[in-house]
C-alpha cells in the first residue's frame, strides 16, 4: 500500500489538474516548454542542490514557508515560489507566510493583483507544520514573527551568510544573487517547472525591485532569470502593481520626510527621522528615495511602528557594506538588522525609551563611522 507521503508525490507528478493543494489548484499553468540552462556548469550545480532540498524537504508532511516580518516584493515572491516548488516537486502541503505587516502600496498591489497565496502567521507556532523554511532571511537575524517553532531546516537567502545558518539541514545563503527570487528561480528551472503567470510576475518583480532594475547589487545570474522570466509576465497586471493608487498618509509621510531631512558634510550624507509612520515600509522607501540627491554618500531614514524604531540605510559609496554598517550600530541596541552592499534595515524595540532619543542615537552612530560630527544639520528643502 503506498504511504500518504508517496500518494501526495503521485499526485503532484499527475500535473496541476489533478494536484490536490492549495497553490497548485488556483494557479494551475502548464506554461511553455522550460528551455535550456544558458550555463552547464550552473545547471549542474543547481540540480545538486535541488536533489538535496528535496531529499530534506520529503522526509516531512506538510511546510510553512516563511519570510521576514513586513515582507517587500522579494521576499514575498521568494516564500511563495519555495512553497510552489515544494508542492509540485516534493509532494508536501506548504503554505508561505509572513509576520507584521505588508502596507506600502506597491506591495498590496502585488498580493492583490496576483492573487499570491502566503497568509498571515500569528506570532505563536501552528503545530499543524513539521517543516520550517526561511526565505530571504536567516535565523540569526530574528527579524521574523514565529515563537516556539523548530529551528528551520531549509534556508535560502540572498544576503549574506550568518554562522547559524549553517544548522539547517539545507542551506543555501550569501549567492552570488542580488535577489532571493533568483535563487528560487533557479531552483525552478532545475526541476523543469514553470511558474504560472502570478508566481512568474512575482518572481520577476521581486528581481527587479531587490536590484533597482538591474542596476544594483545585480549578478549574471538575476540577469539569466529575469530574462528567462519575463515572456511568463502579465505585463498588465505588473503595470498595475508598479502604478498603484496610494493613500492620503503616503503623500503627509514623504512632506514630513523632506521637511525633517538634514544634510551633513555639505552634502554627503542625508538623515531623516519620520516620527510616528503609518507603515514600515516608508522608511526605506524614503531612505531609497533620498539617495539619489546628487553628491550623496549615503541617506539613512528613521521611522517608528508599533513601539519599535526602523532603521534603514542606502550607500552610493562602494567603498562601504551597508549590511556590517547597520549590524555594528544596531546589534548592540538590541536590534535585529540585514542587509548586504548597498542597501541594509534594522529595526529595534524601544522598550519605553522616547523614540526620538533612540534615533539621536543611531544617527549619531552612524555619524561616527562615518567620522561626520554631529549637529543639527543643514534642512535639505528651505523652512518656512
Amino acid at each position: 500500500m503506498a504511504t500518504a507521503g508517496q500518494a501526495r508525490a503521485e499526485r503532484c507528478e499527475a500535473g496541476p489538474a489533478r494536484l490536490g493543494c492549495a497553490y497548485s489548484m488556483r494557479h494551475a499553468h502548464a506554461g511553455p516548454p522550460i528551455p535550456p540552462r544558458r550555463h552547464p556548469n550552473e545547471e549542474a550545480i543547481f540540480k545538486d542542490r535541488l536533489r538535496r532540498l528535496l531529499s530534506v524537504a520529503r522526509a516531512h508532511r506538510s511546510a510553512l514557508v516563511l519570510t521576514h516580518d513586513n515582507p517587500d516584493p522579494d521576499a514575498v515572491a521568494s516564500a511563495c515560489g519555495l512553497a510552489f516548488l515544494l508542492e509540485r516537486a516534493g509532494g508536501l502541503d506548504a503554505q508561505a507566510g509572513y509576520g507584521g505587516v505588508i502596507g506600502r502600496a506597491e506591495n498590496k498591489a502585488l498580493l492583490k493583483e496576483l492573487d499570491l497565496p502566503i497568509r498571515h502567521v500569528g506570532r505563536r507556532f501552528d503545530e499543524g507544520y513539521d517543516l520550517i523554511c526561511l526565505v530571504d532571511t536567516q535565523p540569526e537575524v530574528g527579524n521574523y514573527s514565529l515563537r516556539g517553532a523548530p529551528f528551520p531546516r531549509i534556508v535560502i537567502d540572498h544576503h549574506p551568510a550568518r554562522p547559524q545558518s549553517a544548522r539547517a539541514t539545507f542551506h543555501d545563503v550569501g549567492g552570488p544573487a542580488g535577489a532571493t527570487s533568483t535563487l528560487i528561480t533557479q531552483y525552478l528551472r532545475a526541476a523543469r517547472l514553470a511558474p504560472p503567470p502570478s508566481l512568474a510576475t512575482a518572481l520577476f518583480y521581486g528581481i527587479k525591485t531587490d536590484t533597482r532594475d538591474l542596476g544594483r547589487q545585480v549578478e549574471g545570474s538575476d540577469i539569466d532569470c529575469y530574462n528567462w522570466l519575463f515572456p511568463l509576465v502579465d505585463k498588465r497586471a505588473l503595470s498595475r502593481i508598479e502604478h498603484p493608487l496610494v493613500p492620503k498618509a503616503y503623500f503627509s509621510a514623504y512632506h514630513r520626510a523632506y521637511e525633517r531631512a538634514r544634510l551633513y558634510a555639505e552634502g554627503q550624507a542625508c538623515l531623516v527621522d519620520l516620527g510616528e509612520v503609518y507603515v514600515p515600509e516608508i522608511v526605506p522607501e524614503v531612505a531609497e528615495r533620498l539617495v539619489s540627491l546628487e553628491g550623496l554618500r549615503f541617506s539613512l531614514a528613521a521611522g517608528t511602528f508599533q513601539g519599535e524604531l526602523y532603521v534603514s540605510l542606502r550607500l552610493n559609496d562602494k567603498r562601504k557594506n551597508a549590511g556590517k554598517l547597520v549590524r555594528d550600530v544596531c546589534a548592540p541596541m538590541g536590534g535585529s538588522a540585514g542587509g548586504h552592499g548597498a542597501m541594509a534595515g534594522a529595526r529595534i524595540p524601544l522598550e519605553g525609551r522616547p523614540a526620538a532619543e533612540v534615533a539621536a542615537e543611531v544617527f549619531a552612530a552612524f555619524l561616527g563611522a562615518w567620522k561626520i560630527p554631529e549637529g543639527p544639520g543643514e534642512p535639505l528643502v528651505p523652512q518656512a
